[in-house]
């Protein structure tokens, strides 16, 4: 994909503060324009947006509503509630929490890695492209890119890539691991067809090469694909899934594997520098969203190409997606000033961007007449 959205921009706004945002932003209204008792909506996330009081508002609730428990450096308390959710979740015999999901995939790497320091990931990866090389400097090993450019690699991409190293390196070392993203963050969100993730894995598993999954937004990927979170899981030795990109918490995430691997994990953890005193307010937000989670996550996909059709109804507004998408759609304006569109629609508790739009949970807080209505009437306000 061509033009990758900028995630990595962070808007200096106390209403966007807790999450980072991938797309260019309109400017928010104050809280005196913005109609009053009106859910937000965004179309510029995974997940939703909340101010800081906002966030603090939801905690407090999830407190009273729920006998939330204190961890002691991550254990105990609804950090081990949280981690058992993800055991049953990923069917994985262990899982334990991270502060980073950078944390979860480098070390996720080292472990399986051994003395392996070979490791084989997609060049668009995270975990080649935004991780400040920590595999290189901090654990010895040797990312090998494949698939430059592209938003996922083959297996016959992978088999090309292990044995042209082994063939012309004068001392072939083992392959430790391969790392697959899904889906890809750097091409907005397109995932790996899961038949060919399926190759991937078989062909690992029949050369001994551990898999881990990038799986930071793998619940996108279930809901858009209709593949079960499960089968994804079953196909790697370990999975990393994050606990703020769509779950509510303000940081953290989930690394789920075999006991003897995770069991490795909270002396790295503190070698580190990740061992937190306090865990539980992260924890206890994301246990309280991911209870029924996909559900609601499928609901807004659903919800959503039902009101993209709609607004495609309007000559104003062209909404399209690609092959292997997820929650991420091209949108396309004409004949209307954008920012004052963003400025129509933020006054109603909606945010979108000027190239993008992206489905969350979030359009589940109103009606599609309501959202088409909004739609509608800020193109009349903004037209040229």
């Amino acid at each position: 994909m061509k033009d990758p959205i900028r995630r990595r921009t962070f808007l200096k706004s106390s209403a966007l503060s807790l999450l980072p945002f991938i797309a260019p932003l309109p400017e928010l209204p104050s809280k005196e324009e913005t109609s009053a008792e009106k859910k937000p909506v965004n179309f510029i996330l995974a997940g939703e947006i909340l101010t800081v009081q906002q966030y603090a508002d939801k905690l407090s609730e999830v407190c009273r509503m729920e006998a939330i428990e204190p961890d002691r450096y991550g254990e105990g308390g609804c950090v081990a509630a949280l981690q058992t959710h993800f055991e049953a979740a990923t069917g994985k015999e262990k899982a334990i929490f991270m502060p980073t999901g950078t944390m979860a995939n480098q070390l996720a790497l080292k472990v399986l890695s051994g003395q392996n320091i070979k490791i084989f990931v997609q060049e668009n990866s995270h975990t080649y492209r935004d991780e400040a090389d920590a595999a290189q400097t901090l654990h010895a090993r040797r990312l090998i890119p494949i698939a430059k450019d592209k938003p996922w690699f083959t297996v016959d991409d992978l088999k090309a890539a292990i044995d042209y190293h082994h063939e012309q390196e004068s001392f072939p070392s083992p392959t430790g691991a391969v790392a697959v993203e899904i889906p890809t963050r750097r091409s907005d969100n397109t995932m790996m067809p899961f038949e060919e993730f399926k190759k991937i894995s078989q062909y690992c598993r029949e050369n001994k090469i551990p898999l881990h999954l990038d799986g930071a937004r793998i619940y996108l990927a279930s809901a858009w694909s209709g593949v079960p979170l499960r089968e994804y899981t079953d196909l790697a030795d370990t999975v990393y899934i994050s606990l703020y990109k769509y779950l509510g918490a303000s940081s953290g995430a989930v690394l789920c594997g075999k006991k003897e691997v995770i069991g490795q994990m909270p002396h790295l953890i503190k070698m580190h520098g990740g061992s937190m005193y306090r865990n539980w307010t992260n924890a206890a937000m994301a246990l309280h969203e991911v209870d029924g989670f996909m559900e609601r996550l499928i609901n807004a996909r659903k919800r959503g190409e039902e009101l993209i059709k709609l607004l495609n109804s309007l000559p104003q507004i062209k909404i399209t997606n690609w092959p292997n998408a997820t929650n991420i759609y091209r949108m396309e304006l004409t004949g209307i000033d954008q920012k004052v569109f963003q400025k129509a629609l933020s006054i109603q508790g909606i945010t979108v961007a000027q190239t993008v739009f992206s489905l969350n949970v979030s359009i589940l807080h109103r009606d599609n007449n309501e959202l088409f209505s909004a739609f509608k009437n800020a193109v009349k306000t903004a037209a040229l």
